[in-house]
């Protein structure tokens, strides 16, 4: 299996998912392509190697955040002739570049840049019919919001941070390890490069408080499944007063009663009579957009037949028009007849010479030709 080959695809799940997530994935496939319950498959075997070395990248934040910026050639050492020592370089680079807010930012020193807060999920249920119109709610989270008795300083009011001197305010402290000398976040500061010393009370000096937020969301006509609104700033504040995080909203739509839906395209099976299938007639579908349509129904149609109402179905999300509204026709057969019904159906049958219905005389045909042996 090539290594080349995007991890999140072979683990099978999105660039978003979270480390439960990518750890179920892992666990369903590296028991479907074990070697023990393989024996002697070699692309099972090659599968299991790949989804194994994509679930220790990904599983570990460091590695996956190198992944998610540079892909595979985070993990590449430099080609062209270079000794080992300029393979370490580059390597360190990338991940100097990934890391820099963590270890103190570029190579000139420095402290650490303020780190920003997480970015938050929220799912939210939707009817179908919210998809179509739009909708605009309000929810109701709990996230860590900046201290307003420091304003997100983590310093007692009328008191400051003072520069760390472990590591001179620099962020981070260095140590020879063999040829190489390693840079590491201060273990006073924790790369700050500085500390308070007088913490605020309410915060702890962490800067941050939960908190109670309602947020006013609006949901765009069009949306469907997995769509996802961002609330820029509305995530997780930031340590010491460092920008907050983004809120993902994920919009889940709910099963409808009467239709299913494809991107723009919604389907509805309607069962109608067979006298309306033989003799025509019309149906009328109330759509989603509040009008009745009045499908027309061609005489002779069959079962399974599709019809299609353009301009019926779902908007198109951030752009005009709508879809189409596509009916599939079910032909019911009668269970309870009357006796004069009955009666009627008897002499219907009396007068039928088998060009009614092409497709069952040339069944029958077929059939007899197959016992008579032609």
């Amino acid at each position: 299996m090539s290594t080349t080959i995007d991890y999140y695809e072979l683990l099978e799940c999105e660039r978003t998912a979270d480390d439960a997530t990518i750890k179920s994935r892992y666990r369903k496939l590296a028991m479907q392509y074990h070697p023990d319950r393989n024996s002697g498959c070699k692309d099972s075997e090659a599968k299991f190697k790949a989804i194994s070395e994509a679930y220790d990248c990904l599983k570990d934040p460091q590695k996956r955040a190198a992944y998610d910026r540079y892909g595979h050639a985070a993990f590449q050492q430099g080609g062209g002739g270079g000794g080992g020592a300029q393979d370490f370089g580059g390597f360190s680079d990338i991940f100097e570049s990934v890391f820099g807010e963590f270890m103190g930012g570029g190579r000139g020193g420095g402290r650490q840049s303020a780190r920003r807060g997480a970015d938050l999920r929220y799912d939210m249920e939707i009817s179908l019919e919210d998809a179509f119109h739009g909708k605009d709610t309000e929810i109701t989270v709990d996230v860590s919001a900046a201290c307003d008795t420091c304003h997100g300083t983590g310093a007692k009011p009328g008191t400051s941070a003072r520069t760390c001197q472990h590591c001179g305010g620099h962020g981070k402290v260095r140590a020879q390890q063999g040829f190489f000398v390693v840079e590491r976040a201060c273990p006073v500061c924790q790369g700050a490069g500085q500390v308070i010393a007088d913490p605020c009370a309410d915060c702890r000096g962490d800067g941050r408080i939960e908190k109670t937020k309602t947020l006013s969301v609006n949901v765009p006509p069009g949306v469907d499944e997995g769509t996802r609104i961002r609330l820029s700033g509305e995530g997780e504040a930031g340590a010491r007063g460092a920008p907050p995080g983004d809120l993902y909203i994920f919009l889940h739509v709910k099963r409808h009663t009467l239709f299913e839906r494809e991107g723009t395209t919604l389907f509805a099976r309607a069962p109608i009579s067979f006298t309306t299938a033989a003799l025509g007639g019309s149906l009328s579908i109330p759509g989603l957009d509040g009008r009745t349509h009045e499908i027309k129904i061609p005489a002779g149609i069959q079962s399974g037949k599709q019809l299609r109402q353009r301009g019926a179905g779902m908007p198109v999300l951030q752009g005009r028009g709508q879809g189409d509204l596509v009916v599939q026709i079910e032909v019911e057969t009668p269970t309870k007849l009357s006796t004069r019904q009955r009666e009627l159906l008897e002499l219907f049958r009396e007068t039928e010479t088998g060009e009614e219905c092409p497709e069952s005389q040339g069944f029958f045909t077929k059939l007899k030709n197959v016992f008579a042996g032609e």
